[in-house]
Order: C-alpha cells, then sequence, then structure tokens
C-alpha cells in the first residue's frame, strides 16, 4: 500500500535554504517542523519572553494544522527545545494551558541556542487525524 505524501511550505526563507518543509502530512499523519516566535514578516515575536513565545508558537501550530485538516485534539506529541530550563515553568504555562485536555506525549530540553539569540523555544509537534481520546491508564 502507498501512502500519500504532501509537503507544506510556509514561504519562510529557511526552508530553501536548510531543505526541509514546514510540515509533512503522510495519510492520517503530520509532522510539524521545530517552530519559533517568527512572524511573517521574519521578526522575532515578544524577544527573550519564554511564555508569549510558547503561545505565539502554539498559534502558528494551530494554524497549520487547520491548513491541514487536522485539529489541536489531533496532536499526540510535542517537542521543545529550549535555550533555559530555568525558565521551565514559563514553557509549562503556555503548553498546558492548550494542551491540559489532550496531554500529548512531550519531551523539555535544553539547547545552547537557536538561530537567533532572541529566540528562546523552537517547538516540534507530531499528530494523527482522528486520535480520539479514550480514559487514561496509569502505570
Amino acid at each position: 500500500m502507498s501512502l500519500k505524501r504532501c509537503n507544506i511550505s510556509s514561504q519562510s526563507i529557511w526552508e530553501p535554504l536548510r531543505g526541509y518543509s514546514r510540515a509533512v502530512r503522510v495519510g492520517n499523519q503530520l509532522f510539524i517542523s521545530g517552530t519559533t516566535a517568527v512572524d511573517s514578516k521574519g521578526e522575532v515575536v515578544a524577544p527573550g519572553d519564554c511564555y508569549e513565545q510558547t503561545r505565539y508558537i502554539i498559534s502558528k501550530i494551530r494554524d497549520i494544522l487547520a491548513l491541514s485538516g487536522f485539529r489541536t485534539e489531533d496532536i499526540v506529541r510535542t517537542r521543545l527545545a529550549v535555550t533555559n530550563l530555568a525558565k521551565w515553568e514559563d514553557y509549562a504555562k503556555a503548553h498546558r494551558e492548550a494542551f491540559e485536555k489532550i496531554r500529548p506525549a512531550s519531551s523539555i530540553v535544553q539547547v545552547a541556542r537557536l538561530v537567533d539569540p532572541r529566540l528562546t523555544i523552537e517547538m516540534e509537534v507530531d499528530a494523527i487525524k482522528g486520535a480520539e481520546l479514550e480514559d487514561p491508564l496509569s502505570l
């Protein structure tokens, strides 16, 4: 069985420079590349503000989901690369506000820096269309 692949572009200057897509949809799965708080004009949003940058990124991710026919509830995994793990509560607050009801698998790691020193976070997301929530299991 062959699955169809659709590369999704945001028309950013970074995509052709690095040879990647903003997102890739394969069947009922969507993989969103590392997303930062840079607006459509190339300006950093809320420089140095961990909470506001996380909120902005989640908003961008929701736009990508909608464009691709997915919903926030389809998100099954998030990965956060942050520049200051001491501020983890700021990242966590924005993440919790967006994902508290669906609680995707998630990781947060500190990196030395991002492409612009005013950026504090880069987030990746994986989604599976129609991933309905069942009662949680506990270990």
